[in-house]
């Protein structure tokens, strides 16, 4: 199958909400609702400023992964909603590979110099493909003071350019 990775645009809202809160619901069981995530309403002014961006896997016109990036200062950024639909998932697909080269490219290209995330300790298979792309896990006090946080995280990584 072929996908194309493209910058968010008002076209793809509501896929992108139809894509990630079942991920969060149904498979990892968290309890976030839309109403929690008021960025999802609001990607363009959230995200799409400063160094940061919001990128969508396409396959066809339908959205099967998205990838964001939160310009925190200081040649800073926070990885955000990382999500791939799971028909879409593995390493044969490559759609979260394709979304984090796009995402390391623009880092290199803004001059990002480091990359931040957080996640939960349920999400097994991202962890391993965070290591896989030369992240580090880190302790939460390791996280610079202006680092987003989100409070269901639990578990921190970064990448230094």
């Amino acid at each position: 199958m072929k996908y194309a990775i493209v910058e968010f645009a008002l076209q793809y809202q509501q896929q992108v909400i139809d894509l990630i809160l079942p991920i969060q619901q149904k498979e990892f069981n968290l309890p976030i609702t839309l109403d929690d995530q008021p960025d999802l309403k609001t990607i363009g002014s959230v995200y799409q400023k400063g160094y940061g961006n919001f990128w969508v896997a396409l396959s066809g016109k339908n959205v099967v992964g998205t990838i964001a990036l939160i310009d925190f200062g200081n040649w800073q950024s926070a990885l955000r909603k990382m999500f791939v639909h799971p028909k879409h998932r593995g390493k044969d697909a490559g759609v979260a590979q394709l979304l984090m080269d796009e995402l390391i490219a623009w880092c290199t290209k803004k001059n990002v110099k480091e990359i931040y995330l957080g996640t939960i300790d349920s999400m097994h298979a991202a962890h391993r493909f965070y290591i896989k792309n030369s992240f580090t896990e880190i302790q939460k006090e390791d996280l610079p003071k202006s680092f987003p946080l989100v409070r269901v995280d639990n578990r921190f990584f970064s990448l230094k350019f």
